[in-house]
C-alpha cells in the first residue's frame, strides 16, 4: 500500500479451484469492437501487467538511503528456474533462424523465408512450449473439452513473432508476448517473491532477451512495420522497451512511494542523448530505452531529428525521466491499446477474457476508435480520425483532446509540427523546432502505477492535435502541438 492507495498486481489463479479454459478467438472486427475492448477484463488485465512491469525497473531507494539501480547487466536480478526456462525457449527460436537462412533473391519487402520460419515455429510450438513450461501448468483444464491452459498461452505464444503472411512485426506482436507472460504468471508460473523481484528478472531476463530476437529477425528478414505511422510514430516496431527503459533512469522510490511524475536518476544519461550516436552506444548496453534508439540508429541513416521526429522530441523534455515514463505509459494505452490496426488481431479467451469489467464505465457513444473498418459510413466531411477511445479518468469523460469545455468537437485542423503530446519545446535552430515554453503542463500530473488500471485519458497522436499559434523569435507564428493537459 502507497500513501493509502493499493499498488494492484495482475491476480492469478486459486490452483485448486477448477478452471476453464477457452480456445482464444478474435472478437474485434470492427472499430467499435475496440471501444467494447476497452471495458473488458482483459484490458484491465493488460494495463495491470504492463504498469507492475513498469514499477518494478524503477531504482529502490533502501531505508539507509542507498540506491540499487536495475541494469541489463546488473548482477543484483536473480533469474528464477522459470524465466531461465524462457531464456531457453528464446534460444531455441533463435537456433531456427540458423536452419532457415533467408532467401538470396532480390526483394524489396521483407524476405519470404520468414514465412518458412513462422512455419517451423507452428509445428514445434507445442513440443517447444512442452520442453520449456512445467507439465502441470500446461495440462490444466480439460484437454476432453479441447481447451487447456496450454491451449491459450499457445496461442499468444505464436501471436509474439509476426505475421508470416505479411511479412511484418509490429506492437500488436509485441502486446502477444506481453500476454504470454501475463498468461503464465495467472497460472502461477513465476515464483511468490517480494514485490517487483520476480518482475524485474521478467523484464530484463526475458523482455529484453525476447526484443533483441525480433531485432535479429526483422534484419535477417527484412520485416516490415506492422500498423506503423511511419515517421509519425514513436517506433517501427516496438513500444514496451521506453516503458520500462525510461522507468530504469528514473528517481529512486521505495515501496510505500508512487511512481515520480518528473525527474531523474542521479547521474542519468540527459533525455537529449539519444541524438548522440556515442551516447546512444555506451548506453544501449545498460537500458532498454538506448537499446531500442540503438536498434534505430543500426537500420536507419541521416539526421536523427529527421526519421524519428517524435522520439527527437520527446528528447527534449526538461522535467527528466519521470516525466517521460508517465507520458510513455498513457502513449501506450492510446496508440497500442486502442488503435483497430493494433489490437484486432488479439485472441480472447479466459486467461484474458473479453468480458466486460463490472467496475468499467459505458464508453461514449459518441467517440470510436480509429484506422479500421466502420460498423456505421463515415461523412465524407469528417476530417481528420478522431483520437481512440480510451477509458476516461476517474470522474470524467473521455472527450477529444482538442474539444474545448462547453463546446462541441471541431473537425481536426491540419497536421503541423510533430511534437509528442508530452514533450516540452523543441530545441531551436532543428528543422521544425519550436521557441522555448510552448508546451504548458500543470505542476501536478495523476499517478499511473498506484491507480487503477484504465481508466487513463487519451493521449493525442501528433497529427490530431489542437495546434496554436505563438510568437516566435522573428514577431511571425510558429505553430506548435499542444499537450492536452496545457491550459
Amino acid at each position: 500500500m502507497a500513501n493509502g492507495t493499493v499498488i494492484r498486481v495482475l491476480s492469478t489463479l486459486d490452483p485448486s479451484t477448477p478452471h476453464t479454459f477457452i480456445n482464444p478467438n478474435k472478437k474485434i472486427h470492427e472499430s467499435q469492437d475496440v471501444s467494447t475492448f476497452l471495458t473488458s477484463k482483459a484490458y484491465i488485465d493488460i494495463m495491470t501487467w504492463v504498469l507492475q512491469l513498469n514499477r518494478s525497473m524503477f531504482p529502490l531507494k533502501a531505508a539507509d538511503n542507498t540506491i540499487q539501480t536495475w541494469t541489463l547487466k546488473s548482477d543484483a536480478i536473480q533469474y528464477s528456474a522459470p524465466v531461465r526456462q524462457l531464456q531457453r525457449l528464446l534460444s531455441k527460436l533463435e537456433d531456427i533462424i540458423q536452419e532457415v537462412p533467408p532467401d538470396t533473391g532480390p526483394r524489396r519487402f521483407g524476405n519470404i523465408s520468414f514465412r518458412r520460419w513462422t512455419e517451423v515455429v507452428e509445428s514445434r510450438a507445442s513440443d517447444l512450449l512442452n520442453e520449456c513450461l512445467p507439465a502441470d501448468l500446461l495440462n490444466r483444464g480439460s484437454p476432453d473439452e479441447g481447451a487447456t491452459a496450454g491451449t491459450e498461452l499457445k496461442s499468444y505464444f505464436l501471436g509474439s513473432w509476426g505475421s508470416g503472411q505479411r511479412l511484418d512485426y509490429g506492437t500488436g506482436h509485441e502486446l502477444s508476448f506481453l500476454a504470454f507472460l501475463g498468461g503464465i504468471w495467472k497460472l502461477n508460473g513465476f515464483p511468490k517473491t517480494d514485490p517487483g523481484v520476480e518482475e524485474r528478472a521478467i523484464v530484463v531476463g526475458v523482455i529484453h532477451p525476447y526484443l533483441e530476437l525480433v531485432r535479429l529477425l526483422i534484419k535477417t528478414y527484412n520485416l516490415e512495420p506492422a500498423g506503423s505511422h511511419g515517421v509519425w510514430g514513436l517506433d517501427d516496431h516496438s513500444f514496451v522497451p521506453y516503458i520500462f527503459g525510461s522507468a530504469q533512469l528514473s528517481p529512486a522510490i521505495n515501496d510505500n512511494d508512487l511512481t515520480p511524475e518528473e525527474g531523474s536518476l542521479l547521474n542519468a544519461p540527459d533525455p537529449a542523448g539519444v541524438a548522440n550516436a556515442k551516447v546512444v552506444e555506451r548506453e544501449r548496453q545498460t537500458n532498454l530505452y538506448f537499446s531500442a534508439i540503438g536498434f534505430i540508429y543500426d537500420v536507419k541513416r541521416g539526421p536523427f531529428w529527421e526519421h524519428s521526429p517524435m522520439l527527437f522530441d520527446i528528447s527534449g523534455i526538461r522535467a527528466g525521466w519521470g516525466k517521460i515514463n508517465k507520458g510513455m505509459i498513457k502513449m501506450y494505452n492510446a496508440e497500442v491499446l486502442s488503435k483497430f490496426p493494433v489490437v484486432q488481431h488479439f485472441p480472447f479467451g479466459s486467461l484474458f477474457s473479453w468480458d466486460r469489467d463490472p467496475n468499467a464505465p459505458l464508453p461514449p457513444s459518441t467517440v470510436h476508435t480509429t484506422s479500421g473498418p466502420q460498423a456505421r459510413p463515415v461523412a465524407p466531411d469528417s476530417g481528420h480520425p478522431s483520437v481512440a477511445a480510451t477509458r476516461p479518468m476517474p470522474g470524467a469523460w473521455t472527450q477529444a483532446p482538442w474539444a474545448k469545455p462547453g463546446a462541441s468537437t471541431q473537425a481536426v485542423p491540419s497536421m503541423g509540427s510533430t511534437a509528442a503530446p508530452w514533450a516540452g519545446a523543441r530545441r531551436e535552430g532543428v528543422p521544425g523546432s519550436t521557441p522555448s515554453g510552448a508546451t504548458r503542463v500543470p505542476s501536478a500530473l495523476q499517478d499511473t502505477s498506484s491507480m487503477r488500471p484504465g481508466p487513463i485519458a487519451p493521449t493525442r497522436a501528433p497529427w490530431s492535435a489542437q495546434l496554436q499559434s505563438s510568437p516566435s523569435q522573428d514577431g511571425n507564428a510558429d505553430v506548435h502541438t499542444k499537450a492536452p493537459w496545457a491550459k
